[in-house]
């Protein structure tokens, strides 16, 4: 997979401990998977709190009140 470069910033003592810590030719590789965790983590998150809502009842009520006008409105004819 091709690669991008980016610059950012990091605190000064997460900085220190990824110096101390990794090596640098495995640095890239260290960040690269550090980031693919967390953005997995936050999409399961997603998912979950979707399910959450999909199963809430309140929720289903104000869908139905909105389907309900969305009938309503599929029944007007507009000119353009």
């Amino acid at each position: 997979m091709p690669s991008k470069k980016l610059t950012f910033s990091l605190p000064q003592d997460l900085a220190i401990e990824l110096l101390r810590r990794v090596p640098a030719s495995l640095r890239s590789q260290y960040v690269a998977s550090a980031i693919a965790d967390k953005l997995r983590e936050r999409e399961q998150q997603l998912v979950r709190a979707c399910e959450t809502a999909n199963n809430a009842t309140d929720v289903r009520d104000i869908e139905g009140s909105f389907d309900a006008l969305a009938d309503e409105s599929d029944a007007v004819q507009e000119r353009w």
